[in-house]
């Protein structure tokens, strides 16, 4: 699963890369993005692509109970489109949630080792597939929730999790935000592993571990801020 992701770039900036109106939006850099959080996505809306704030944790439309949100923050996009909970979303309600990178925590023994994963090109954002949903609270209140969808890990992420973020490139993120594209077959065939060239990773401190901690300490390498914890080089 993908738990937390960090986002430091401007909103104009965002909306340059996806060819998307700010909706307004004024961001601030984040380090430590964690499920239950508002996150930017870019959706197409009326005919335009537009960011927007929406909850990460899919609300569908028919749950009773909202509490669902924190069982449904990913979606495995091998079935998400046979799933109730994703399945008009698959069709109609699709999105991107753009990321500066990710962490995944390895397993070492008793411990679990967080990880940063990256653009290989410098400043690059990456394109995360995305749903979204609007739920209807008991006062009537629109709320609008999203997930990520995941794949199969590729050999960069593979010797950490056996799971990652769907990344489109520039031509799935066209087909993916395409209100006319519905067919699920097609879909489906564009959340597939990224190339392993596409991302980085490294070992980063544990400080990422507490949501509180949202600062850009939580991406330095630790074989340069925490020598003390000894060398964890990245795995081919």
């Amino acid at each position: 699963m993908c738990g937390r992701f960090v986002l430091s770039s401007p909103a104009d900036a965002i909306a340059a890369e996806f060819a998307a109106m700010t909706g307004g939006l004024v961001l601030n850099a984040h380090y430590n993005i964690a499920p239950m959080q508002d996150v930017v996505v870019v959706r197409s809306l009326q005919g335009r692509r537009t960011l927007s704030m929406l909850r990460w944790g899919l609300i569908p439309s028919w749950a009773k109970d909202p509490k669902i949100a924190s069982r449904l923050i990913n979606a495995r996009s091998e079935s998400a489109a046979g799933k109730p909970s994703f399945r008009e979303a698959m069709k109609k309600r699709r999105c991107i949630i753009p990321a500066s990178g990710f962490y995944e925590w390895e397993k070492e023994g008793t411990r679990r080792q967080p990880w940063y994963f990256l653009a290989s090109r410098p400043g690059a954002l990456l394109a995360i597939a995305g749903l979204w949903e609007s739920w209807r609270s008991p006062d009537g209140e629109p709320v609008e929730t999203v997930c990520l969808l995941t794949t199969s890990a590729n050999p960069v992420l593979a010797p950490v999790h056996d799971r990652m973020p769907v990344l489109l490139d520039r031509e799935g993120v066209e087909s993916w935000l395409d209100p006319a594209e519905c067919d699920a077959t097609r879909l489906t065939d564009l959340l597939v592993p990224a190339p392993a060239e596409r991302l980085i990773g490294r070992p980063v401190s544990t400080n990422v571990n507490a949501v509180r901690n949202d600062d850009a300490r939580n991406i330095d390498s630790i074989e340069q801020t925490e020598p003390s914890q000894g060398d964890l080089p990245f795995r081919d």
